[in-house]
């Protein structure tokens, strides 16, 4: 047998079992995508998510994670930075935490509804805050998903109608300033608990109420140990899908290009769906016996915007912002 020949039944035996073994070449050069979230499987967002994989292509193999199974709350921004993960889920306090200029954005009564926060994201001011977390924080802001204005859930049947009526009650929020600060703008004595643990700690009466939007309330099954819901609508809830600049700066300019057109689709898809969804399930609330009312919504928000503008959290806002985003 010749040397010619030989190499011949080398490159036809190579060829064979590429074949059999059925592994395209571009399984080789997928780029994996893993995506942590807090909401539940349950959540619009874990369907956002679906759509927004199913449109990325061969080239990406998205892997979701959700209820915090791979990083707890909070800790997913971290990870992103470090390269142990590719995309999250971020709450935009979890990002004033370590970048204060973006604090402005989680100050209450800030975004009238999800059209305005929307419009703020696509804004020039909006392009510089996300510029400005991918200087600062290494990571690519894709776009806000919305998930409902929040509100007060209280276990209790007291009627608050003003701040001073939350004088006392331990209200939970997520950990972090900006959320505990976020509680005490409402009058309330802020008490940090885990999401996955809101539950149990309103079931046994470890805290008096929660504040999340009413999709939240539902998946999570709040409203079986609530007896009302005060209409507070104190903050425009929203979070900020988010890819890594590891991850982005990796993929070519056609690939990122098709992962930001998948992620503008889907997160207006469940913005659309959210928003639809809230009026709906004012009622479904009510028939679960829930009382439901709005508060002096001036009081509220008068006694808000005035604890932050006094506050030196308001130091650190970029200069003129706060009036560019109200004049959208």
């Amino acid at each position: 047998m010749t040397i010619v020949s030989t190499r011949r039944m080398l490159l036809a035996a190579g060829a064979a079992l590429m074949m059999m073994t059925g592994l395209p070449s571009i399984a080789q050069a997928q780029e994996t995508l893993r995506f942590s979230a807090v909401f539940s499987q349950q959540d619009i967002r874990a369907e956002m998510m679906k759509r927004f994989s199913d449109e990325l292509g061969e080239d990406f193999k998205y892997q979701g994670y959700y209820g915090a199974s791979l990083f707890r709350q909070g800790t997913e921004l971290v990870a992103l930075q470090r390269g142990n993960l590719e995309m999250g889920n971020i709450a935009p306090q979890d990002i004033a935490e370590q970048l204060p200029e973006w604090s402005i954005l989680t100050s209450a009564y800030l975004f009238r509804d999800a059209n305005h926060l929307v419009t703020f994201f696509q804004s020039e001011e909006g392009e510089k805050m996300k510029q400005l977390a991918e200087e600062k924080l290494k990571i690519r802001v894709l776009g806000p998903t919305y998930f409902g204005a929040r509100h007060v859930g209280l276990r209790t049947d007291k009627k608050i109608s003003t701040p001073a009526d939350l004088a006392g009650i331990r209200l939970r929020m997520p950990g972090g300033d900006a959320w505990q600060f976020l509680g005490q703008s409402l009058g309330a004595n802020p008490t940090p608990v885990a999401y996955a643990e809101t539950y149990t700690a309103l079931q046994t009466g470890a805290i008096d109420g929660q504040d999340n939007p009413l999709p939240n309330v539902q998946n999570m099954k709040f409203y079986e140990v609530m007896k009302q819901i005060v209409q507070t609508s104190h903050l425009v809830g929203f979070d900020v899908l988010t890819i890594s600049s590891l991850t982005w700066e990796k993929l070519t300019p056609e690939q990122q290009q098709r992962l930001q057109g998948a992620a503008d689709t889907a997160i207006a898809w469940s913005n659309e769906q959210h928003v639809s969804n809230e009026a709906a399930l004012i009622e479904e609330f009510r028939g679960q016996g829930l009382d439901i009312y709005e508060p002096d919504l001036e009081a509220f928000r008068t006694h808000a915007q005035k604890f932050y503008l006094d506050s030196s959290m308001a130091e650190s806002w970029p200069e003129g912002l706060l009036e560019k985003i109200n004049a959208l």
